[in-house]
């Protein structure tokens, strides 16, 4: 049931589009009623202002202006707000559709004033469940954009380096700072990816030393939706870094090129730890289903050891057990304890052998 009601909502969210004119804004997310909230930082090498804006336009002056401006944008589904930044900032109507579409795959759009690109950030909620929330970044000439679903994020230590005035970051340009965004989304992919490592290691220490669970199989499935959605959410956004790279825009300065390509070094780097924890994975699985099968093999092995034991003693009593009027044995006064030491001896006698045999 609660499969069918996932694969009916995803439907309900691609049915939202069929036979809309493209540039239609539709917010596909969790609705929620909380205001739009705008955190709005603007600074050079020398000065800093920070505020929490109440409308959109507060923040124009600032556009055509020498500072930098970052203005982070909370709640996608506050359509007519988002509307007004783009007519504020001049964005095209499919850059907005894709804005408020939160299935986006990552990707980088190049326009002539701005480039817009289009990331998953992921981190763990309170149950230590997987969230990927998509942030839209718009880069211009002073300034970048950020919009997120909804309030809290990893952009904490780049409001710090803004405001105590730590590193390049306020005495570069805007480039810089789109660069510092992504950043903060990639480093804390190491943090995910070393989440998830511990929680496979922990899985295989378990199976290693026998200590299975009866729901050992549905944790191991898990941990392989989680990794397939780290990697999807992941590895689409090497290429994007690699076009900002390689790619000639006048917003990308050269002196730039190298913190970007640190970047996909670190891409790279969380790429190749996927693909081993995606192997490791497929790994527990066979070496659970290797586990069950030794488990059943011992108690069977056990069984047949009993079964054995007890032919030659059910072959016995199943003699004496017979209706016939002359065996020789039952008239014997002693017949009945030399029957049980004689099937007590076999039961010895069969014990022996198969330890020695290391059966048992």
């Amino acid at each position: 049931m609660v499969l069918k009601r996932k694969a009916k909502k995803r439907t309900e969210n691609y049915k939202k589009h069929v036979g809309q004119a493209p540039g239609t804004l539709i917010y596909t997310g969790k609705k929620s009623d909380k205001n739009l909230h705008i955190e709005f930082f603007d600074y050079t090498k020398d000065t800093i202002r920070e505020s929490i804006l109440t409308n959109i336009e507060d923040a124009k002056s600032f556009k055509d202006t020498e500072s930098i401006s970052w203005i982070n944008i909370d709640g996608l589904n506050s359509i007519n707000e988002i509307e007004n930044i783009g007519k504020q900032y001049e964005l095209h109507p499919l850059v907005l559709e894709d804005i408020v579409n939160i299935g986006q795959r990552p990707k980088i759009d190049e326009y002539d004033d701005y480039l817009f690109i289009v990331l998953k950030m992921l981190y763990y909620d309170k149950d230590e469940n997987i969230v990927i929330e998509q942030v839209s970044l718009v880069l211009g000439k002073n300034y970048v954009l950020s919009f997120q679903e909804s309030e809290g994020d990893v952009f904490n230590t780049v409001r710090e380096r803004i405001r105590l005035g730590n590193g390049r970051i306020r005495g570069l340009k805007s480039d810089y700072l789109l660069y510092a965004l992504i950043d903060a989304v990639v480093d804390n992919y190491f943090s995910i990816i070393e989440t998830l490592g511990n929680k496979i290691e922990d899985l295989e220490t378990d199976l290693f030393e026998g200590h299975t669970k009866d729901n050992i199989n549905i944790e191991v499935q898990q941990l392989k939706r989680e990794i397939l959605k780290v990697r999807r959410a992941i590895f689409p956004l090497r290429e994007i870094i690699n076009r900002i790279e390689k790619g000639e825009h006048e917003l990308i300065y050269k002196r730039t090129i190298t913190y970007y390509r640190d970047i996909y070094d670190h891409l790279i780097q969380v790429s190749e730890n996927i693909d081993i924890y995606r192997e490791m994975i497929w790994s527990l699985m066979d070496m659970y289903m290797t586990t069950i099968s030794n488990k059943m093999n011992e108690v069977m092995k056990v069984l047949t050891i009993i079964s054995t034991i007890f032919i030659p003693l059910t072959f016995l009593a199943g003699i004496y057990g017979m209706n016939f009027e002359f065996i020789p044995e039952l008239k014997f006064r002693y017949g009945y304890f030399v029957l049980l030491g004689v099937m007590l001896l076999m039961f010895i006698a069969l014990l022996f052998y198969f330890k020695r045999k290391k059966w048992l």
